[in-house]
């Protein structure tokens, strides 16, 4: 097993879901966490895990209060090892039901988040002399279901993100994105108290996937520290999946 004895972790969205099961990882593997979330109560996270972890209010999408928040967890931590951006939002709309203010505020948490505390981690890493920037993009990147026009867009951007981070702060610097599939997440919770038949809702999620269930937060969170792990030093620039085979059967059945 590996650890991350000492080293500064910053991740985005941590509050809950697939963030919040990724700081509890993080932190049993010694890192010391700066978590960045709108959600106040990250306030009750410091209490609760204590001294190595740091909560930062933080509107993701505001170049001021990253720099600020990056600026502040680098004094108390010391330089940044690893940049977790988690933190999304879906909202449910096609092209033409999308207003541009909601356009904006997907493409704010989703995408221009990840570009922001790049921007203002990456100089800290670059003090360290390395660092590993993981971006949670998702399944829609590659696939979409209907009505998420703008989740959609901003996901599939973020590779382009990851592979530009690659490229340009290569060899010192790996970065890379996880592309979840359905997952049990408060994301999905939402979706479900929206839904006629939560029940029913939930089955199909399951179905969809070859393996036939939904996913959990503690699964990504486990293949986000291995990836952030020297074990994976080989790996940049790409996208990996883990998403419990959704997309990858076709409808239909072909008979001789």
């Amino acid at each position: 097993m590996y650890k991350f004895s000492n080293q500064h972790i910053v991740i985005t969205g941590g509050v809950k879901g697939i963030g919040r099961a990724t700081v509890e990882l993080m932190l049993s593997l010694e890192a010391k966490v700066s978590v960045f979330d709108i959600d106040h109560e990250g306030h009750k996270m410091e209490t609760l895990f204590g001294k190595n972890l740091k909560f930062y209010p933080c509107d993701v999408g505001s170049a001021e209060n990253v720099e600020s928040a990056v600026r502040s967890c680098v004094k108390i931590f010391g330089e940044i090892s690893v940049l977790i951006n988690v933190a999304g939002i879906l909202r449910y709309a096609t092209v033409t039901e999308t207003s541009e203010a909601l356009w904006d505020q997907v493409m704010s948490v989703n995408l221009k988040s990840a570009f922001l505390t790049s921007k203002y981690s990456i100089p800290s890493m670059q003090r360290l002399g390395k660092g590993v920037i993981i971006n949670v993009s998702s399944v829609q990147a590659f696939i979409t279901q209907s009505q998420v026009a703008a989740y959609t867009t901003s996901k599939t951007a973020l590779l382009g993100l990851t592979r530009s981070i690659a490229v340009d702060y290569s060899p010192s610097i790996r970065c890379v994105a996880v592309c979840p599939g359905t997952i049990d997440t408060p994301m999905l919770q939402q979706a479900l108290d929206n839904a006629p038949d939560p029940r029913a809702l939930y089955k199909e999620c399951e179905d969809m996937h070859l393996v036939r269930k939904v996913g959990n937060s503690a699964e990504v969170a486990e293949f986000i520290a291995f990836l952030a792990s020297d074990k994976a030093s080989f790996m940049t620039g790409q996208a990996y999946r883990i998403d419990g085979g959704l997309g990858v059967r076709i409808g239909g059945v072909y008979e001789e």
